[in-house]
């Protein structure tokens, strides 16, 4: 079931399908809407388009982490990781940090 908002999302994705905040907003539409696999599809893209929009990386792990897809969670984190070190991004570095340490006790890795 879409909403007006994914609808609208939609609309500005077919004006410029690389918009990396549409694509995000697009993601995280279809995660509010329980479509983890329309999520994660939104996820990649953006990640194609710009593997430097950080925050992807700890949306994307989280959803591979809730669905079972632990090793994959692994390896988005830290791929996430080495883009917030690249970045000097301070603050995602210390997220993404935290819910891998996370991912990898609770699952004894």
């Amino acid at each position: 079931m879409a909403t007006n908002r994914l609808e609208l999302l939609m609309d500005m994705l077919k004006q410029d399908p690389n918009d990396t905040f549409v694509l995000f907003a697009v993601a995280k539409e279809y995660e509010k809407l329980d479509d983890t696999a329309s999520a994660i599809l939104y996820y990649e893209k953006l990640k194609a388009v710009d593997s430097n929009y950080v925050g992807l990386y700890y949306h994307l792990g989280k959803i591979l982490e809730e669905t079972e897809e632990i090793e994959k969670a692994q390896a988005i984190f830290k791929e996430g990781i080495q883009v917030a070190m690249d970045l000097k991004d301070q603050h995602s570095l210390s997220e993404l940090k935290g819910v891998l340490m996370n991912l990898e006790i609770e699952h004894g890795i």
